[in-house]
């Protein structure tokens, strides 16, 4: 357990706290580039306890400025988008994605006001079908050359959730391989054949094994954490007979993270990203090495559970999450439903707005948690001394960047060492995009 001080210092990410000043250093994802509707494609955006409005100009270029209008405060979101910018509809006054002041036309003609005004604007990028900004001070770091960055449009498609919670309890949920077994459980396996798009509902790699049967009846992960020049790497290993055992890799990448296995051919890479103290949205890219995703079928599975325009879930904590004590006693652990990002809400957003970490008591396969809090408040504590933190890289080191590996399969038990990495290079071999980045 830590204490409320603690807890503050690692959850609060406002403007002026420790996480928050750390968290400023990095790209954010801020929305889905489907959010910008061609109709009008302005957004209101909250990041970190901050208002910003993103849009993208006449020219398609994007841009992302802070949300009250410099004149008078009025709110920039109801911007009319003309000649050249966004115009704020109480007075008119015009600003471009950089923030520059086009016109002030209220002011009597040869008025010099406009020169003088500019409004905070920040970078954002589109990768992978999400928007990234930085609304830190100084450079932005480059994006690592991962797997989920570099894959061609066809085979990635991008989606994102709101939960109710702080982001560090989101995240966690990620970095801890053995809940799976429990909360992901289901009393009987579905047909493999009918798992596209989702988790846990195929077979592993190298086996026709379900991995919902692996879950259940495996119960007991081996997890070892290391240092990986992204983060940390975390293997758990599922014995299954003296012949082989269950291998599944996953990853944190810092600040806030994962890369894990979907299924043999997709991997997720996946975001948690405050939008204040108690709420966040996860951000996720789901990356193809076989054929191009189906992203029709992809979204219009999830739309079953999320509700536009925000993202929110159909199942929340006002419906108990749609808990049905039948379906407990008979089909699933937590009688919620057949989608796991249900389950995880629950688990997440029982805790509490912000989890109160002064009463929790951490056990063995708790060791992933352990190490990243560590590494995050490490990180915080170098950003105060003004000093660099893991991840802050240039072009050249971005470039350096791949993967990072991830994989749920079943291995020969004295190859296990060995069977992450030798199961990802066969997957890029056979693969239409990552053949090509193999170097070795």
């Amino acid at each position: 357990m830590i204490s409320a001080e603690q807890n503050d210092f690692i959850t609060r990410v406002g403007p002026g706290t420790p996480a928050g000043a750390l968290l400023r250093r990095y790209w954010q994802p801020i929305a889905l580039v489907e959010e910008l509707e061609e109709k009008r494609p302005v957004r209101a955006v909250r990041l970190m306890g901050q208002d910003f409005v993103l849009f993208r100009d006449e020219k398609g270029e994007l841009g992302l400025l802070d949300r009250d209008c410099p004149h008078r405060g009025a709110d920039l979101a109801f911007g009319r988008l003309e000649d050249g910018g966004l115009r704020c509809p109480f007075h008119g006054w015009l600003f471009d994605v950089k923030g520059t002041c086009l016109e002030t036309p209220a002011e009597p003609a040869g008025s010099k006001l406009c020169t003088r005004i500019k409004q905070s604007a920040y970078p954002v990028v589109e990768k992978s079908g999400i928007i990234f900004a930085y609304i830190g001070e100084g450079e932005p770091p480059a994006f690592p050359a991962f797997d989920c960055f570099v894959a061609p449009d066809t085979h990635v498609f991008a989606f994102k959730g709101l939960f109710e919670c702080n982001w560090l309890q989101a995240l966690e949920v990620g970095i801890d391989p053995a809940h799976a077994s429990y909360l992901h459980r289901f009393f009987q396996d579905e047909s493999t054949e009918a798992s596209y798009g989702k988790q846990f509902r195929g077979a592993s790699n190298d086996s026709d094994m379900p991995i919902t049967k692996v879950l259940r009846e495996f119960d007991r992960p081996d997890i070892a954490v290391e240092s990986a020049d992204y983060g940390l790497r975390l293997t758990s290993l599922r014995k299954l007979s003296e012949e082989s055992t269950h291998v599944r890799v996953t990853n944190v990448v810092f600040p806030q993270a994962f890369v894990i296995p979907m299924s043999s051919e997709m991997t997720i890479s996946q975001w948690h990203v405050p939008v204040d103290d108690t709420h966040c949205y996860w951000y996720a890219i789901f990356t193809s090495f076989t054929g191009p995703v189906n992203k029709q079928q992809m979204r219009d599975q999830r739309l079953e559970l999320y509700e536009l325009p925000d993202y929110t879930s159909r199942k929340n904590k006002r419906n108990n999450y749609g808990y049905n004590i039948d379906e407990q006693l008979n089909e699933t652990y937590t009688g919620m439903g057949n989608d796991i990002n249900v389950h995880d809400q629950w688990a997440i957003e029982s805790q509490g707005p912000i989890q109160d970490r002064t009463r929790e008591h951490l056990g063995t396969t708790d060791k992933g948690i352990i190490a990243y809090r560590r590494l995050l408040v490490s990180a915080i504590e170098a950003t105060q001394a003004g000093q660099p933190a893991p991840m802050l890289i240039n072009a050249d080191q971005a470039a350096a960047f791949s993967g990072p590996p991830s994989i749920d399969g079943v291995s020969p038990s004295d190859r296990t060492a060995t069977y992450c990495k030798d199961a990802d290079r066969k997957r890029r071999e056979q693969s239409s995009w990552a053949a090509a980045r193999l170097t070795d």
